[in-house]
């Protein structure tokens, strides 16, 4: 990354210079790490400036080409789910308010899961676009999406996975997963902010939302993020190189906090399922704690949410813990802890005392 802000500056879009050329191989190289982290083929792989982006264009660049093949005059039929991220659902949201589409938004489990079941009993020969997450990223729940997609097979309907959380956590592969768009982000596992991708299945046709250039198969137009492409592609090489040694490190460390914190708090609850989760993640209640002030007891110390940073931002309490059946009390007693693969043992052994020091202070 820090070669493409002095040496390596060009733009890849200039052919006429070599610049330009390097440019443009490195971005090409990028995509090759990318789909190969994936999968996929690299022609699959656009750059975005990020996974929220990355799902705005996957689903209302995927709506207006069906609306556009649309010969019914009936809205589109979309289906999500009640835990999807909010760069998911708002926009569906949108076109929901605006007539254009219809909307089923799936319950899900006390931990977290859509079943295959309430999937089958929603889905129509009219649906157009089902968009359902690999891991919640608030409470690390994994869907199988291997049987989901089963479901949606049945019908001619666009399957939409934003995996943003999976990458580096759990095997994400684009064919096993049978989707047809795929959305991630690098910063997510140790890459850059900034900069993200969209992986569009060969015959998949999605329309740009905005207009200005041919860049990115036409559906991305504007200079591409070089040094955020580089990075995203070193991150994907790294994430796949050393993914087997850092998902065993992450379960420990991860089984060690959640295990010393119960000891010493037998009433903390772990929300979200305890199977069927990425290690990294802990969404935890701490009955008759506010969250607010645990959070502002541990702010000087260690880097903990509420929710989702993104849903912090509107400063509205979690849809996610609300979806799977968590009373609002139960909200507002809960937090999120992740646990990174460059933390050490010792590092989650003070957090733990830091966090049952902090619960115990606030009990009082």
């Amino acid at each position: 990354m820090s070669a493409t802000f002095s040496e390596h500056f060009g733009n890849p879009a200039s052919s006429t210079h070599s610049h330009g050329w390097y440019a443009e191989e490195l971005v090409q190289i990028a995509r090759e790490n990318v789909g190969e982290l994936l999968n996929a083929d690299p022609a699959e792989i656009i750059f975005t400036s990020g996974a929220t982006e990355a799902n705005n264009l996957a689903l209302l660049g995927a709506l207006r080409y069906l609306s556009s093949k649309n010969l019914s005059g009936r809205a589109l039929h979309v289906i999500t789910a009640a835990t999807e991220h909010l760069s998911v659902l708002d926009p569906l949201k949108h076109e929901l308010e605006q007539g254009r589409i219809e909307l089923t938004i799936l319950p899900v489990s006390n931990d977290g899961v859509v079943s295959p079941d309430s999937l089958d009993a929603a889905i129509r020969p009219s649906t157009a676009l089902v968009s359902l997450m690999l891991v919640n990223n608030e409470i690390g729940t994994i869907q199988d999406l291997t049987a989901l997609s089963k479901v949606i097979r049945k019908y001619k309907a666009i399957f939409h996975c934003d995996a943003v959380q999976a990458i580096g956590k759990i095997g994400v592969d684009c064919q096993t997963l049978d989707v047809d768009l795929l959305s991630l982000s690098p910063h997510k596992f140790h890459g850059p902010k900034g900069v993200g991708a969209l992986f569009i299945r060969q015959g998949v046709v999605i329309e740009p939302l905005y207009f200005g250039g041919g860049h990115e198969r036409n559906l991305r137009p504007g200079t591409q993020n070089v040094p955020g492409i580089v990075g995203l592609a070193a991150a994907a090489k790294i994430a796949q190189r050393e993914f087997s040694a850092n998902i065993g490190r992450v379960k420990q460390l991860t089984a060690l906090l959640l295990n010393s914190l119960s000891k010493a708090l037998p009433n903390v609850v772990l929300n979200g399922s305890s199977t069927s989760r990425v290690s990294g993640n802990l969404n935890l209640c701490f009955p008759g704690v506010s969250n607010a002030a645990l959070i502002g007891a541990l702010a000087s110390k260690l880097s903990c949410s509420a929710t989702s940073a993104c849903t912090s931002l509107k400063k509205s309490p979690s849809h996610v813990l609300a979806a799977i059946g968590l009373t609002e009390e139960q909200q507002l007693s809960s937090i999120r802890i992740g646990i990174g693969t460059q933390n050490t043992v010792e590092e989650i052994e003070a957090a733990a005392d830091i966090i049952i020091s902090a619960v115990r202070t606030l009990q009082r």
